[in-house]
C-alpha cells in the first residue's frame, strides 16, 4: 500500500510542476505578445479618441464658417 501511495504522490508532484511550468510559459507568451502588439500600435501612429474628437469638432466649425461665408458672398453678389 505504501508503495502505491508514494508512486501516486510522485505522479501528483510531477503533474503539479508541469502545470506550473505551463502557466509560466503562458504568462511569458502573453507578455511577449502584449509587448509586440504595443510596438505595432505605436508604429501605426494611431490618434487617441480625444484627438479625433477635437479634430472632428474643428471640422464641424470650419464647415459652419464656410456656409456662413458662402451666404455672405452670395448676398454681396446679389447687390
Amino acid at each position: 500500500m505504501q508503495t502505491q501511495s508514494a508512486f501516486f504522490d510522485e505522479i501528483a508532484k510531477i503533474m503539479t510542476e508541469a502545470a506550473g511550468a505551463a502557466d509560466g510559459v503562458r504568462r511569458e507568451a502573453e507578455t511577449v505578445m502584449r509587448s509586440r502588439l504595443q510596438t505595432l500600435l505605436a508604429d501605426m501612429e494611431l490618434v487617441s479618441r480625444d484627438e479625433f474628437e477635437a479634430v472632428k469638432e474643428m471640422a464641424r466649425l470650419a464647415r459652419e464658417e464656410n456656409e456662413t461665408l458662402k451666404a455672405r458672398i452670395e448676398a454681396l453678389e446679389n447687390r
